[in-house]
């Protein structure tokens, strides 16, 4: 059995065990476990809310969480990364200064609008999906949340509108107004596949990921710059403008995804406007051409659109930075690399490459050197696999 395989089964099932004996000590009673992955992206960024295409894929990191019904309208939270808690009732839920409850409180907020009757519940949450490395820990945090209280108070919504409770919560209590790529990659992931998602029409379809030897190797810059959360809100609002414009002389176009190159050039004349929406056109054609390298398994072809992609994210979108920029050049040219790309909303977090297994180790030892040597940071990697979406553990 590959080692690596079991090295990971094996720090799931520590997790697990260690989520549900800290449940006990804290609560005194049985948890109830639950999770849900992050994701990555293999190739594509900032396509969703423009109701593009996109490819992600779960991962085998995944928020964990313990839940148990109370027997009155309180809410306890525990958070076993900060080691901090936080309390509220059903009736009192609202936005937090300390920043992590509200990935949850966000959910139970959605449910209360929608409708649903829930009680009060006793919470925590642990996870090995890394925070700030473009992973998506906030949707799996959302996800984990919704599947669980769906559970537990038995209130049969289906798994897509899951994800869009987990959106709605980022957009509301986070505030970011996020696509829904990452809340449905962490629902619907599936081993052994990415998910090709049209983020228009909601239809999907599963698209074989085989890497024939090779592995997708995470490089996290260990940065985040402050820029990230503001220039992502910015960058949605230059592609609505761009829509605006196409739209005064082809009223019937609603969203991005329906401009055409053409369209764009006729329409837009703002050089910036321009820029942001020629990136995501483009970029939506690139995800369905990498689509059929995946059919015919042309690993290689699809690594050559990730560095292209790379390229339109530095230039055209402007979402990259030096660290990012410095991994992804590092390993252009290199033989056992077939692609890289930054990855996530940008400026930080980890690129995300498309390696030969045995090179791994000698690649990252070099990497993490000439890394802490140009931009005085610690280099870390994560070797990651497809797994299944969100689930109730057994």
């Amino acid at each position: 059995m590959d080692l690596i395989k079991l090295k990971k089964g094996f720090m799931n099932e520590v997790i697990i065990r260690e989520v549900k004996e800290k449940f006990r000590a804290r609560f005194k009673e049985e948890p109830t476990l639950f999770r849900s992955p992050g994701r990555v992206n293999i190739i594509e960024e900032h396509t969703d809310y423009n109701n593009g295409f996109v490819l992600p894929a779960a991962i085998d990191k995944a928020v964990y969480i313990g839940v148990s019904k109370r027997q009155d309208n309180n809410i306890k939270l525990f958070s076993e990364e900060f080691q901090e808690e936080h309390t509220c009732t059903l009736s009192t839920v609202e936005r937090t200064t300390k920043g992590w409850p509200n990935y949850i409180l966000g959910v139970v907020d959605q449910l209360l609008k929608r409708g649903y009757t829930i009680g009060g519940f006793n919470l925590n949450i642990e996870g090995d999906v890394p925070i700030g490395s473009g992973l998506s820990s906030s949707a799996a945090v959302e996800c984990a949340t919704a599947f669980a209280l769906n559970e537990i108070f038995q209130l049969g919504i289906g798994k897509m509108d899951l994800a869009f409770i987990g959106q709605k919560a980022e957009h509301e209590f986070a505030r970011v107004m996020c696509g829904i790529m990452d809340q449905f990659a962490s629902v619907f992931g599936k081993k052994d596949h990415v998910i090709r998602l049209d983020c228009q029409s909601m239809e999907y379809e599963y698209e074989p990921l085989v890497l024939k030897g090779y592995k997708l190797l995470l490089l996290n810059t260990n940065v985040k710059h402050s820029l990230a959360s503001s220039e992502y809100n910015t960058r949605r609002r230059q592609c609505e403008e761009g829509v605006h414009l196409v739209k005064k002389r082809y009223p019937k176009i609603n969203t991005l995804r329906d401009v055409t190159m053409s369209m764009l050039e006729e329409c837009v004349t703002d050089s910036l406007v321009f820029k942001r929406c020629k990136y995501v056109i483009e970029e939506n054609i690139r995800l369905l051409a990498a689509c059929e390298d995946l059919k015919k398994g042309d690993i290689k072809a699809l690594g050559e659109k990730m560095y292209r992609t790379h390229d339109g994210l530095i230039k055209e979108y402007e979402v990259s930075c030096r660290e990012l920029d410095f991994l992804v050049d590092s390993v252009r040219s290199h033989p056992d690399v077939l692609g890289a790309r930054m990855m996530g909303g940008g400026f930080g977090g980890c690129t995300i490459n498309i390696v030969k297994e045995e090179a791994i180790n000698g690649l990252f030892d070099a990497l993490a050197n000439s890394y802490k040597k140009e931009m005085g940071l610690d280099l870390t990697h994560y070797i990651v696999e497809t797994d299944d979406g969100s689930s109730r553990i057994v």
